[in-house]
This record gives structure tokens, C-alpha cells and sequence, in this order.
């Protein structure tokens, strides 16, 4: 996932806070996340995140980049 974020914006802050919305979409959405099946404090997520910077390369070249990545089989 390619995020373009303001500076003050923390990185943790930021993964928590699409880990929380996206928890919340998929458990609305999707009938396996609701409640019945489901405890609420059972995260979808693992608390871990991996993160990496790409400085001032230009926007074009890191989409290619992420987009001829291999998807896992």
C-alpha cells in the first residue's frame, strides 16, 4: 500500500488508524466479522506493521515498483 501523509502525522498513528477503519468495513460488510461469529475484542490485525520511507522518488517509478510485485501463490 502506497500512503502519501502529512510529516506531523505519526506512523503508528496512521497504521492504527486504517488497521481500526478497515476492522470496521470488513466486519460490517462481511458476515464471517459480525458479532455472532466473531468476539469483538478478537483483532483482525496483528499489532505488527512494517513501514518504509521512499524519499523524493518520483510517485510513477514506486507505483511500477509496487505493481510488478509478485503476489504470494
Amino acid at each position: 500500500m502506497l500512503v502519501l501523509y502529512p510529516p506531523r502525522v505519526a506512523i503508528a498513528t496512521l497504521v492504527n488508524s486504517l488497521k481500526d477503519v478497515s476492522s470496521r468495513m470488513l466486519r460490517k460488510k462481511f458476515d464471517i466479522f459480525k458479532k455472532s461469529h466473531w468476539d469483538d475484542s478478537v483483532a483482525l490485525w496483528s499489532r505488527s506493521y512494517f513501514a518504509a520511507s521512499v524519499g523524493g522518488a518520483p510517485i510513477e517509478v514506486i507505483r511500477q515498483y509496487i505493481e510488478q510485485q509478485q503476489t504470494p501463490e
